[in-house]
């Protein structure tokens, strides 16, 4: 009940100018330390005085409504590396980064690591680098794969320290 009215004050949030590309990931509560976490992003990338004006704002509205009671944690976020992907318009945003996608082929969960290069409306494609032998030598092939997205159990951006 809490969460579905939470992420109601933050969808109504995104209505005003300035919020229109944002997108609500997720509402957490857990009753027994009465936390509060909220996990948002924006297409055009969220920064800690977004997530500070919306927090304050969400504060406002839970306080006004007597929702959570007078001590509550309140915690507005963004998912942070590490953190799956779980909207297909959170893709878009990562393109040209590397991806740990999981699949499901048979039963049997498929890992496949990758740089996203597309994005469209049914799924994306990734593209990575394969050693093969032949005879003496080994080539590389590069191998680009289209992957729907009712394919994908799970995909987490991968970061690179090179």
């Amino acid at each position: 009940m809490n969460e579905m009215r939470i992420e109601q004050f933050v969808l109504e949030k995104f209505d005003e100018p300035g919020y229109e590309d944002f997108y609500l990931l997720e509402v957490k509560y857990n009753p027994a330390n009465k936390k509060v976490e909220v996990f948002l992003d924006s297409d055009s990338g969220l920064s800690l005085g977004d997530t500070s004006k919306i927090n304050r704002y969400l504060q406002g509205r839970i306080d006004e409504e007597g929702l959570l009671g007078e001590k509550y944690i309140l915690d507005v976020s963004s998912p942070g590396i590490g953190k799956p992907l779980t909207l297909p318009r959170q893709y878009t945003k990562n393109i040209g980064r590397t991806l740990e996608i999981t699949t499901v082929e048979e039963g049997k969960n498929i890992r496949q690591k990758g740089i996203l290069t597309k994005v469209d409306d049914k799924g994306i494609v990734i593209q990575y680098d394969i050693k093969e032998k032949q005879g003496k030598k080994k080539i590389v092939k590069t191998i680009v794969q289209e992957i729907a997205f009712e394919e994908i159990t799970k995909a987490v951006v991968k970061v690179s320290f090179k």
